[in-house]
């Protein structure tokens, strides 16, 4: 509760006025001491974008500390940090506005680093310049591919950028680049992020950074806040060069997705959007 009114209802109100604008500054604020990996976020995504086995939109990393009985865990949900510059859009050899990948200045999607899954040749490049390990190559598989028949909610179409993909092969956006975007076709109507939505904790703050009475530019100014500077690879940790003859699976297993052990600090050369308060 902020104010004696839950922190849900006035970022939908946030957002309901922000949407009105020529280009909110949206930005996510995420509480650590509030998150409990429930995962709640994680899994509310997975059914929004109809994410397939490798991708996921919002990991939540889980870090323990100290030595028994003084033990402390810390969990840490990592979704697209939407940077201000972002190196997957200086390695996509197809970027810039309307083509496979880039910042967007305008609109709804203002801060949102998008996706044109119709422009993306699948090379993979923005997959391994992210450092945060918050893109990959969508394979095309399904969760019950061992089982006797693929269940229909698995190829129901997702709604991501306001258009309709099937989730079925060979169409897109299988091949293509995948992450987060804000749920930007959600803010588009006025909507909550799914994430947000669906953490019972309240650990999320999302909104316009510009309106100085939104809950998010509130909580920015009452707390101290951090950003994630990098994220550990479990694997190759920059050494991979090329994505060349790797399926999407096995490009994903080498970048080490999605990674663990965050890093956090005042700055970073990336400039997300995404915010920290920690324990």
């Amino acid at each position: 509760m902020y104010d004696g009114k839950d922190e849900l209802t006035i970022i939908q109100e946030d957002i309901q006025r922000a949407i009105k604008k020529p280009a909110p500054q949206w930005a996510m604020l995420i509480d650590l001491r509030r998150c409990t990996s429930c995962k709640a976020c994680t899994a509310g995504c997975i059914a929004e974008q109809k994410s397939p086995p490798g991708i996921i939109y919002r990991p939540v990393y889980e870090e323990e500390s100290g030595i028994f009985p003084n033990l402390k865990r810390r969990f840490t949900p990592r979704p697209c940090l939407q940077c201000d510059n972002p190196p997957c859009v200086a390695a996509c050899p197809n970027k810039g506005e309307g083509k496979a990948t880039w910042k967007s200045t305008k609109g709804v999607s203002t801060g949102v680093v998008m996706i044109n899954y119709t422009e993306c040749i699948g090379c993979g490049k923005c997959v391994v310049a992210c450092p945060y390990k918050a893109r990959n190559l969508d394979s095309g598989a399904y969760y019950t591919d061992s089982t006797p028949a693929v269940q229909a909610y698995e190829q129901a179409p997702t709604w991501e950028y306001s258009r309709k993909w099937p989730r079925t092969k060979p169409e897109l956006p299988i091949g293509a680049a995948r992450k987060c975007h804000f749920c930007v076709h959600r803010l588009r109507e006025g909507m909550v992020p799914m994430c947000v939505s669906t953490c019972v904790c309240r650990a999320n703050y999302f909104g316009d950074l510009a309106d100085a009475e939104s809950l998010i530019a509130k909580m920015m100014k009452e707390h101290q806040v951090k950003i994630l500077t990098s994220v550990k690879s479990q694997a190759e940790k920059g050494k991979l060069t090329t994505t060349k003859g790797l399926s999407a699976v096995a490009l994903a297993k080498k970048i080490g997705y999605p990674g663990t052990g965050p890093v956090f600090g005042d700055t970073a050369a990336t400039k997300p959007r995404v915010y920290y308060i920690l324990p």
